[in-house]
Parts: C-alpha cells; structure tokens; sequence
C-alpha cells in the first residue's frame, strides 16, 4: 500500500522531471549584436530574454523558484501558488503552475499593464489588483494563508533559488556565447534591479570564476536600490561619487517606481550590494527615451527596464572610449515591447505620467554622433 508520504513525493518527482523537461525542449536565448561605430573599438550584445515562452528575463527565475519550492517539499499537488509581482514573474509563473496543474493567484498593482493580466490569464492565472505596490507583500502572505497555499516571495528567494556557480543559469550562458567574439570576457555587464535576484546571480558568478568584469546595475527614480548601494559603501545616498555621471539619487520613498518590473521602495532581501561595483540611477524618461532609440537602431522592440539598461550602458562605453579601451559590454534585453503599447509606447500615457523623452533622445544622438556622454 502506497502511503501518503510516498504518493507525495511521486508527484513532486513527476513535478520536477516536467518542470526540467521544459527546459530541455527550450533552447537558449539569442545574444545579439548590436551595431556601433568601429572607432570606438566596442562591442555591445544584448541578450533577448523576451524568447522565452513566457516572453521575459523572469521564465528563467519562475522555474528556479518552483524547482525550489518542490525540493523544499513547500509545493504539493493541489497547492495555491501565490506571488506578489509587478507583472512578468506572474506571467511566467502562471505558466509553470498550469504546467503541473496548479491554481495560481497574482497579486499586483492596479498600475500594471493590460497586456501583462491578459498573459496572466492566458496562462490560467488569476489576479488580484491592490491599490499600492508597497500593498503586493502582506496581500500575497495573507491569501497565501488563506487558500493553504504556497506564497513564492521572489523578493526573499530569488537570489537563493538560483545556482550562482553555473548549471544553466544567465551568467553562464552569457559566457558560453561569448566564447568565440574577440572580446569573450567582457568589461561590464549591465543589468537593472527588481527582486536583485539577476545581480545577486551574476555578481557571484563573476567572482566564483574569477572573470576581469565588473558589473553596473541600473535604478529607475523612486527606488531604494540605488540609496542602499551607496549607504552600504559608506556613501550618503545623493552624495557624488568621484568619476561618475552627477546625477541625483531617487528618493527611495514609498512612490512606485514608473518602470514595470525594475525598482522597489524597499531593499529587497535577495539584492545583494556587495558583488555590484557600481550602480547608475537613471531618469524614468530616460529609460523610455533609450527604449525608443534601440527600436530604430536596431529594430529591436524592447519595453522599458531595457531602456533603463541602455542609458547606463551608453554612459559605461562612452567611459571606455574617453578611456581608450577597447572591449565588450553585455546587458539584457528583458522583454519585449508589445506588452506596452498601450502605456509605454503611447503619447498620450507617457504625457499623462509627465514622461518626456525627448531630451534624452537629444543625449543619446549626440553620443552617438561623438562617442562622449554629454555633460
């Protein structure tokens, strides 16, 4: 006779061989080129996490944190699964619970876009809209408990849920695809902060296997990343650092940042300050005014956390060219922009936001035309 122990960890075996099986049917994501002028002596890749199935850098961590919670035996058969999200993780986790037959609940902000609820829906999700971001934790922990659920908590697991040293993870494809451009090892890598899981990941990476990179992490207005940063550096948050851009730093308060899926009002518990060697705050308009610009130059149609990448990214090459280094530089390509056409890609939102690009499209012209970052 089968007990209930052994009928339990048979479906959480079968759980894990589908959720790997996913992975195997899935072949990586696409490292692009991105053109630049040969004088400069630079190579720009963007890696296109918006090819996974569930269009987003956030497929790879959905799967780390259900392969997590099944080894730590918190998801059975049956289990609620519950997340707090600014949007993408939902999606992607929506999709790995229908994958193994189970509910799902999104808790988000009334701000988050249309076409990301339709996802979520698609994927047999539901969601559960709350008035505030700061609201997404205590409403997911509460429904959690509600339902005898399982709440996922990627701001407390995605730094854990990941395995920094290798085995598939971000910064180890990076690397592999690397291999063979002439510059392999490149001299920053570029990512934003949302749980701090991504940074977290490939911080320790690059030390682990002792690579001469550094990596930058970018910050949208009204995050407390930046701030922490710099108060764990020993650095007042708003005080200049010497041989950076000047540029003031977000308030840090309980304003939601304007840039789905990057930016929180609080310290995350899985963002880890010490494997980042420098952080970029960056104008909120800026973000949208460099996610328009790649869509021309490349014809790449991003949303805006890659918008956010790109404008530290042209601030760290135009450092290299006043430098004269020559080199490689990655950052990543999020997601894709059709899951913001109706805000990010609308005039008449960014207008009813106070979001004006167009200066900063002003800025990015005039790097490109002189390879220098204008003051």
């Amino acid at each position: 006779m089968i007990t209930a122990r052994e009928q339990d960890r048979a479906w959480a075996d079968e759980a894990i061989r589908r959720v790997n099986a996913e992975n195997n049917r899935s072949a990586d994501t696409h490292l692009y080129s991105v053109p630049l002028p040969e004088q400069w002596g630079v190579r720009l890749y963007l890696k296109d996490e918006s090819t996974h199935r569930t269009g987003s850098l956030k497929h790879r961590l959905a799967r780390s944190l259900f392969l997590f919670g099944l080894v730590n035996g918190w998801i059975c058969e049956g289990t609620t699964i519950v997340e707090a999200s600014s949007g993408s993780t939902a999606v992607s986790e929506a999709y790995f619970a229908r994958l193994l037959g189970l509910p799902f609940i999104a808790v988000m902000a009334q701000t988050t876009s249309r076409e990301k609820i339709a996802l979520i829906e698609q994927f047999g999700g539901s969601c559960l809209l709350v008035d505030h971001a700061s609201e997404v934790y205590e409403a997911a922990a509460e429904l959690a408990q509600r339902t005898n659920g399982h709440y996922m908590d990627q701001f407390t697991y995605a730094e854990r849920a990941t395995d920094w040293r290798g085995n598939n993870n971000i910064a180890e494809s990076i690397f592999d695809q690397l291999a063979l451009e002439e510059h392999p090892v490149p001299r920053w890598i570029v990512v934003g902060a949302g749980t701090g899981g991504t940074s977290a990941t490939i911080g320790r990476y690059l030390r682990y296997h002792r690579h001469n990179t550094e990596l930058a992490v970018v910050d949208p207005e009204n995050s407390a990343f930046y701030p922490g940063w710099l108060e764990s550096r020993g650095t007042p948050a708003g005080t200049p650092v010497p041989g950076r851009a000047a540029l003031a730093a977000p308030a840090g308060d309980c304003q939601p940042s304007r840039i789905e899926g990057i930016g929180r009002a609080r310290l995350e518990p899985s963002f880890v300050p010490a494997v980042i060697d420098h952080m970029i705050p960056v104008p909120d308009a800026a973000s949208v005014a460099a996610m328009r610009h790649l869509l021309v130059h490349t014809g790449l149609h991003a949303g805006p956390s890659t918008g956010t990448n790109l404008w530290g990214v042209w601030q760290l090459i135009a450092g290299m060219i006043a430098q004269g280094h020559r080199g490689s530089v990655v950052s990543l390509m999020c997601d894709g922009g059709d899951r913001y056409a109706g805000n990010y890609y609308s005039p008449e939102w960014l207008r009813s936001q106070g979001l004006d690009p167009e200066p900063h499209e002003v800025t990015i012209r005039e790097f490109f035309a002189s390879g220098a970052w204008p003051s």
